[in-house]
């Protein structure tokens, strides 16, 4: 079975046909190992639901649909031994699929669509012929970028204390695409290690150009500054921007509050509450709290909850004035909870982004979809991995090859979530849409002096 088709493993990686408990019980060795991936290529990886989806309906034989349109997607293939090639392009999903299989990427990222098949770009001449024409609108949300505000993990690292930065993201940016900006077809997806990656697919976001990418991405940024900057978050004027409103209502005050500043510990040691201090430009006002919080006298109640309450009690007493001083307890709010983007991934079409149902060569954790609806219970220590869902094709819990049943291993929630809840709904849209354009077209060819 998988010995079989993983014959170049080293024989202490050999997966079955050994004499000790731990490989009686079908058990892998956890991590990531390309005698594994080929496997995952050849056995689990979703081609046909990626296709649909890269597709928006073109791929029917409906006579408004665009026939070159999947053939015209940019894919990019990170190979063992940092080979990176990009400009891949397939006629149909069989392509794709057996291209994926032969070469075995450590990692698929997906690019835009553009104006003539890029794998053949050079065959065309003249300027601009060879240009983007739609892509997704994408963000890109790492746990590594909150390294100064986070005190459990930096780096890669991630835990069950500063994973939720990622949730809060996850709810603040999912709202407002779909409440301020009307988008439907939003799909969310663990990087595979230390963050999320947000898929836009809505026909008019994937027609956005570079100009109006940057417009919506500058709308959702809020955090300026550099990593030496005291101050992150800046606000202006006697009330926030009703979007920003929303966010520290609804999601940033209570988390902050009510979990973040406890499984951080902000303001149990003198360096870090320091932090958190020089955000506030009146001295008077932090040697005030510097003093209460020196004193030595610890509280029976939780420190942090009770500083914080200080805090919040000096800076909105009715004794300040200047909005500056009252705006800085929403500043540190903001400051350590607000969703820190990849500004440059989100504004130009021509960046890719990592595929989902992808492998991290680092982890072994599948790039699963995130339900934004339930991302409170989402665990990225818990997904998929390499080595489990061999342990299951080792148990027979995917059927016989070519009749995979993928819904029946540890990987069946998230492909079931990616159809109903992303795919098929999509899909109906697109159908739809095609099918209105290609009857104003007709209609438009009927009536040629119709203006």
């Amino acid at each position: 079975m998988v010995r079989e088709e993983a014959e170049n493993m080293n024989t202490d990686m050999a997966i079955d046909g050994v004499e000790t408990d731990r490989k009686r019980n079908h058990e892998i060795p956890d991590g990531f190992n390309p005698n594994y991936l080929k496997i995952y290529y050849g056995r689990f990886f979703p081609y046909g639901d990626m296709h649909k989806w890269m597709s928006y309906g073109n791929d029917g034989k409906h006579p408004g649909c665009d026939q070159s349109y999947f053939g015209r997607r940019e894919f990019s293939f990170s190979l063992d031994k940092d080979i990176y090639l990009r400009y891949q392009s397939f006629n149909n999903a069989a392509e794709l699929e057996n291209s994926i299989k032969e070469k075995c990427p450590f990692k698929i990222d997906i690019g835009a669509v553009y104006s003539v098949d890029p794998a053949n770009r050079n065959a065309y001449s003249g300027a601009n012929v060879f240009t983007p024409v739609e892509k997704e609108l994408v963000f890109d949300i790492d746990i590594s970028d909150y390294d100064d505000v986070r005190f459990c993990c930096s780096g890669a690292d991630v835990c069950s204390d500063c994973w939720p930065l990622m949730t809060v993201a996850i709810k603040v940016i999912d709202t407002a695409l779909r409440d301020d900006f009307g988008f439907n077809h939003i799909l969310w997806v663990y990087s595979g290690r230390r963050g999320v990656h947000c898929w836009v697919c809505d026909g008019k976001a994937r027609r956005l150009n570079n100009e109006q990418r940057s417009a919506i991405t500058e709308y959702l940024h809020v955090r300026k500054g550099n990593e030496n900057s005291l101050k992150k978050v800046s606000l202006v004027g006697h009330s926030l921007h009703p979007f920003l409103g929303r966010s520290y209502a609804e999601v940033l005050k209570d988390f902050f509050e009510g979990t973040y500043i406890s499984s951080q510990n902000l303001f149990s040691d003198e360096e870090r509450y320091e932090k958190i201090l020089k955000m506030i430009p009146d001295e008077s006002i932090t040697s005030e709290l510097r003093g209460k919080w020196q004193d030595n006298k610890r509280p029976r109640d939780d420190i942090n909850i009770v500083r914080w309450g200080h805090l919040k009690h000096v800076l909105q007493s009715g004794k300040h004035k200047v909005p500056s001083i009252r705006r800085c307890v929403e500043e540190i709010v903001l400051t350590f909870t607000y969703p820190r983007l990849d500004l440059e991934v989100s504004k130009h079409m021509n960046h890719l982004l990592k595929a989902p149902f992808c492998v991290h060569p680092g982890t072994g954790r599948v790039c699963v979809p995130i339900d934004p609806e339930q991302c409170e219970q989402f665990d990225p220590l818990t997904v998929p991995t390499l080595s489990k869902l061999l342990e299951e094709l080792n148990m027979g819990a995917l059927g016989p090859p070519g009749d995979e049943e993928l819904e029946n291993t540890s990987l069946g929630k998230s492909i079931k979530f990616f159809r109903s809840s992303f795919l098929h709904p999509l899909l109906k849209s697109c159908k739809e849409e095609i099918e209105s354009s290609y009857a104003s077209k007709i209609q438009r060819s009927k009536n040629p002096l119709n203006w």
